[in-house]
Order: structure tokens, then sequence, then C-alpha cells
């Protein structure tokens, strides 16, 4: 069964207004009726996810390499833990476990994970919706960057389908589950 992957910062020493949002995302994953895959991290938004998740009795689902289980990074209440041998295999585990994916506010890890997935996303290689969760306008300058990349002509008008904003943990879960646009692959230069 597929569910709601979720990226987002694994630091305990971020705003508490993300930390309501993402165990708000997590309790709202779990009513769904649908698993919440994520890192599997035991700090930060990862953590209040899970937490708000097995809170509502739902699956937490966490994807780990095995240094990072090494280390001791996965979260204790974890319903699964699946073990990857590296970063490559858990992001790729990850999309393909995802009906839909949800960037909530998160460092370079975050960023970069959410990059990949609409990259992947424009090439045909995962066909989920992409959300990006804007709490509190965090992620306005990468969307001002985004729509400079379409401005600039570096990606096509079309693109700015590959991805959607939500401003609230509901309507993430909402665009998250609903079935994705297709979207093909364009290679034409403006």
């Amino acid at each position: 069964m597929k569910g709601i992957t979720i990226y987002g910062a694994s630091s305990p020493k971020i705003d508490p207004k993300y930390l309501s949002a993402a165990r708000s995302l997590g309790e709202l994953v779990a009513d769904s009726h649908l698993p919440l895959i994520s890192g599997g991290g035991r700090a930060g938004v990862m953590a209040a996810a899970i937490e708000g998740c097995v809170s509502q009795g739902g699956t937490a689902i966490g994807i780990l390499p095995q240094f990072m289980i090494e280390k001791n990074w996965q979260h204790p209440d974890l319903t699964e833990m699946r073990v990857t041998d590296g970063m490559h295999s858990r992001k790729e585990m990850m999309a393909e476990l995802a009906l839909g994916v949800v960037a909530l506010p998160g460092g370079v890890g975050t960023l970069e994970e959410l990059l990949e997935i609409i990259t992947w996303r424009q090439l045909g290689l995962y066909g989920g919706n992409v959300v990006i969760l804007n709490v509190g306008g965090y992620y306005d300058p990468l969307l001002k960057m985004l729509d400079r990349t379409i401005e600039e002509h570096f990606m096509n008008e079309d693109h700015r389908t590959l991805w959607r904003v939500a401003s609230t943990p509901e309507e993430a879960v909402k665009m998250a589950k609903s079935p994705a646009e297709k979207h093909e692959y364009s290679t034409k230069i403006k």
C-alpha cells in the first residue's frame, strides 16, 4: 500500500510552528488510513510527524540507511523500519512507496530531496503529486527562485504543474492524495 512520503528537518532547534504543522500532518495522514513514510528521524519535523501519526493509531514507516541506524538516529515509535544501503536507495524507496510527497520546512537535505523529486516528476520517473507545505512562508524564497527559472527560460511554463503549494497540513494531505496530473517531459525551447 502506498502512503504519503514526507521530507522535513531533523533539527530539534526549530520554531515550534513547524513542529506543530508536522504533527498535524502526521495525524491527518493517519486519519486518511494511509501510511506515513519518512526518513524515520528521532528529532525535528520528522519526529513530530511520526508522533502525530502514531498518536492517531496510524502506520509510520521509516526508511533509514544502515549508517544512520548504527548512530541510533531512528525514531523509537516507528511502526516499521526499512533499512537501505545508502542515501540514494533511501530516496528511491521513499519515492516508490509514495502516493504523494509533502515537503515540510527543512534544511539542505530537505531541499535536495524536494528538488530531486520535482526533477523525477519532470522526467516521468515519479508520477505522484509533489506538495510544498509553505508553513509561515518558509518556502517563499524557493518558490520565487522556481518562478525565476521559468521567467529566465531554464524551465518551461508548463513545469509549474510539477509541484503544488499548500498553506495548511489539511491542504497538503488533500493535494498529496488527489490524482496527479500527467506531465510529459518537455524539451521545447522558447
